[in-house]
């Protein structure tokens, strides 16, 4: 590779677009292969609140699907595909988005240049990053990507001749090689199956295509083959998930059970908007307003919620007297009665809470014996009980998932805008040091108290689960791909996913 020195007129004049607040977003590179590995290189150090955080991606052998991937993976969003990608940076909190640059070398060599550009086109003109792609003056891509506002830096290097990066390898018939699969190049994998629609290859296209964003930033073979186990249907090649199990073995989790769209037996519950766990039935609300009832162990369905709301239930909060409290898309709460006769203090609570939030609606539910914990949008946390009211401003912005957990002492973690999670005592001060924190919105949070201690699990925005041990701050991740919209943890310890088109129930190997 030819060297880059931070004198060389092209490397002057990037560095100059770079600090330029007023500079087009976009930046097209001609010659000097090399310029972008060297500004990726000689980045800021760490990507503080006024620094700009540098992502290399390289789009040899990668398409238009595949290079949305990997951009929405270093800007903290899922997206299924490259028009995904732009909704979600368009409509979707800013996060690290504003505070990125992307370096995009050797378009030249990507396996859809045009499509790529296309891309690249549509995020420029969002205007809420700033994109350096390595483009040929006289192509099409080039010229898609010139006829916008745009800064054009010539970084020729003189007698030096540019070669071409490789082409990306073929797969031909390994891509229904599920070892083959999981072991090789994840932008190869993705291309091989992009170029070849009309093979299903026993259900792996489907998987790989449903959660390609995970599988690409997975690590290890085992780890992808665990996230193809979640999203498998049961309508693939039966071989598959033996083999697959096989190669999973050496991953931290196990796959007890999945349910993804298209499933027949059991069926597939539909998408699934909020979990709870009410003793062995998993309460599974759709986007309709629908919760359905599901065993717990297997997923068999066991008949629906008979519930008063009208419109999307957004949270769910199984009482320990078997009452459901659900809260609306409006933020209001709403009761289904158990089978047992309710205490009059316990029925007094839910009117009490049920008529503050008529007037100050709620972004997040939870409860636990004699008392409900609701967020609300600037960022507190309102626990009510027998006993009074306690509150505390836990979160900056609105606050996105509570928790509570019914233990010796009972406690509440929370979860935000602002991607922290953190555990209060209600009646005490918070602890100063969040539970868990990414640069992403928390979506969901649920704990319960399990022979060994109290669990919690937080889902983010940019498709990170982690299930926590509290007690003993550890934990485990796992990423299945697609956004995740819910989840939900057993007395037993497992953890269940809900996603728009799959349900997943993890347990942690021994």
């Amino acid at each position: 590779m030819p060297s880059v020195r931070a004198e060389r007129p092209g490397a002057a004049a990037l560095l100059g677009w770079l600090t330029d607040p007023d500079a087009p977003r976009l930046c097209l590179v001609t010659g000097g292969p090399g310029l972008l590995d060297w500004l990726a290189a000689h980045g800021p150090r760490a990507a503080g609140r006024h620094r700009s955080a540098r992502a290399l991606i390289p789009l040899t052998g990668r398409t238009a699907l595949g290079t949305a991937w990997a951009v929405a993976d270093h800007l903290g969003v899922v997206a299924a595909s490259p028009g995904d990608l732009v909704r979600a940076l368009a409509t979707g909190e800013t996060g690290r988005t504003a505070r990125t640059v992307l370096l995009l070398p050797a378009l030249h060599a990507a396996a859809e240049p045009a499509a790529v550009a296309a891309l690249v086109a549509d995020l420029a003109r969002l205007g809420r990053v700033r994109v350096v792609v390595e483009a040929r003056p006289g192509t099409a891509a080039y010229a898609l990507l010139a006829e916008g506002r745009v800064t054009v830096v010539d970084a020729e290097v003189e007698d030096e001749e540019q070669e071409s990066p490789p082409p990306a390898p073929s797969l031909g018939s390994g891509l229904s090689d599920p070892a083959l699969v999981c072991a090789v190049d994840p932008v190869a994998v993705t291309t091989g199956y992009e170029s070849d629609p009309g093979d299903a290859h026993g259900g792996l296209r489907t998987a790989w295509l449903r959660a390609g964003q995970a599988l690409c930033a997975a690590r290890t073979p085992a780890d992808r083959a665990l996230v193809l186990l979640g999203v498998l249907g049961d309508g693939a090649d039966p071989r598959l998930r033996p083999a697959l199990e096989e190669l999973a073995a050496p991953a931290p989790w196990r796959v007890r059970w999945t349910r993804v769209t298209g499933d027949v037996a059991p069926p597939w519950p539909g998408p699934v908007g909020a979990l709870a766990v009410q003793g062995g039935t998993l309460l599974a609300a759709d986007l309709g307003g629908t919760v359905r009832l599901l065993a717990a162990t297997d997923a068999r369905p066991l008949g629906r919620l008979d519930h008063p709301v009208t419109g999307r239930v957004t949270a769910l909060a199984p009482a320990p007297d078997g009452t459901v409290l659900l809260l609306d898309e409006r933020g209001r709460l709403h009761t289904v009665r158990g089978r047992e006769p309710r205490a009059p203090y316990l029925h007094r609570l839910t009117e009490a809470v049920s008529t503050t939030l008529s007037r100050h609606p709620g972004t997040a539910l939870a409860a636990i014996a004699g008392s409900v914990v609701v967020g609300d949008r600037l960022g507190s946390v309102h626990a009510f009980g027998l006993t009074g009211l306690h509150q505390a401003a836990l979160h900056s912005g609105r606050v996105t998932a509570v928790a509570a957990v019914e233990s010796a002492t009972p406690f509440v973690c929370s979860g935000g805008t602002d991607g922290a999670v953190r555990r209060w005592t209600p009646g005490n001060e918070a602890d100063p040091r969040p539970l868990a924190e990414r640069r992403a919105p928390v979506v969901s949070l649920a704990a319960t108290e399990t022979p060994h201690g109290p669990i919690l699990a937080a889902a983010w925005a940019d498709g990170t689960v982690e299930l926590h041990d509290v007690d003993r701050r550890t934990h485990l991740s796992f990423r299945p791909g697609p956004p995740v919209r819910a989840v939900a943890v057993t007395d037993d310890g497992a953890l269940i996913i809900g996603l728009d088109e799959a349900l997943i129930r993890l347990e942690q190997r021994s």
